[in-house]
């Protein structure tokens, strides 16, 4: 246990000294008396154990001691729920999403997947919706509306690049909008492009923020939000994962990677809705309006994605097919129902010291100890 205002502790050396006085003052209210007889005197006093006269005033004293460590503040670490917590998406909709090694392709599993777990969660329980390729923005903020994201989701179109890092702070972005405890990244600046409505390139430099922030939680604190990031590549532009990780490391935010694809991609094939609508060109085996990507931008970059979990206190998942990514996300509220938290008990404290005086001026009207 540890106490958020320590000074307030000096306090409790008013106990011995209150206890020195009433002892003194006992020692002192005995005078010699003289009596003819012992055993009249012995028939005549009450018969109550010693102990009973001075209850009350212990009582008294440990109500005291009590209401002093409430006033400290005391804190401790125990296990809370997280039943009406959120969760953040961060969705990859770059190019190579339109792989074909997971079937159909790697962005319609991920959207069947997604709208799945999205069903499953419970009504109270807010999700938003994050999406990146080039940029990253905010989709649809934490919310109840499961219609709203659902249709978000159905509605998901590839762009180029993939900046997982800036998906990373503007889902700090979405938490900070829910969780006054969380500094926000930058400030929210509309949709991304693969959401119908979306515009330009606004995410890729984001402004990291500021780790040491007064709203930051205290240092191995956890917030109740989480991010779950679904990425099939590795970063291609803006800030990297690993900064980004420290950011929301310094806010408390813990990040859930899932490397999704397996480690042999194959031909690049989009939908023509996963295009915008755009039939003009199906990519086939290159990038979207362009050369191929790099192979090595086609595989999920575990090390990295490994690192941002272990950065933020979070735990990676790999999921080479559609099965194994439905399974992930199944599991994923069980990993994240209890988390450990730094709870105040003040309150606590402040029922027992109450407690304590009724208990003694119970003890003092039942055997009236208290003396004249």
């Amino acid at each position: 246990m540890r106490f958020g205002w320590t000074p307030v502790l000096l306090a409790l050396l008013a106990v011995p000294v209150l206890l020195a006085v009433y002892l003194r003052r006992q020692r002192r209210r005995r005078p010699a008396v003289v009596y003819s007889s012992l055993e009249l005197v012995r028939a005549a006093m009450p018969r109550r154990a010693g102990w009973k006269r001075h209850l009350p005033f212990a009582l008294v004293l440990a109500a005291l001691a009590a209401l002093v460590l409430a006033g400290a503040r005391p804190q401790v670490r125990m296990s809370v729920p997280t039943a009406s917590s959120a969760i953040v998406i961060a969705l990859d909709v770059s190019g190579s999403m339109c792989a074909t090694d997971v079937d159909p392709n790697r962005l319609a599993a991920a959207q069947d997947a997604v709208r799945t777990f999205v069903r499953a969660q419970e009504e109270r329980t807010r999700i938003g919706l994050v999406v990146f390729s080039g940029s990253a923005q905010v989709a649809v903020p934490p919310s109840t509306d499961r219609d709203g994201l659902i249709t978000a989701i159905d509605g998901l179109t590839v762009g180029r690049g993939t900046a997982i890092g800036a998906s990373i702070l503007k889902s700090i972005d979405a938490i900070a909008q829910i969780n006054p405890d969380v500094a926000a990244s930058e400030p929210a600046t509309g949709l991304a492009p693969g959401v119908p409505g979306g515009s330009g390139d606004q995410g890729g430099s984001a402004d990291p923020g500021t780790p040491s922030d007064p709203n930051s939680p205290p240092s191995g604190d956890h917030v109740p939000e989480i991010v779950v990031l679904l990425t099939d590549g590795a970063n291609t532009r803006g800030i990297t994962p690993a900064e980004a990780a420290a950011e929301a490391a310094a806010r408390g935010v813990r990040v859930y990677p899932i490397g999704f694809g397996t480690t042999n991609p194959t031909a690049l094939v989009c939908t023509s809705e996963q295009l915008g609508g755009d039939l003009l060109e199906n990519p086939g085996r290159r990038g979207i309006g362009g050369q191929g990507p790099p192979r090595n931008f086609l595989i999920a970059d575990e090390p990295t994605l490994r690192r941002v979990a272990t950065t933020t206190g979070g735990e990676y998942f790999a999921a080479e097919d559609a099965d194994q990514l439905q399974q992930v996300l199944n599991e994923l509220p069980l990993r994240v129902d209890v988390q450990q938290r730094t709870v105040e008990i003040s309150v606590a404290f402040v029922g027992l010291g109450v407690l304590l005086i009724l208990l003694a001026l119970a003890a003092a009207v039942r055997w009236s100890t208290f003396p004249a």
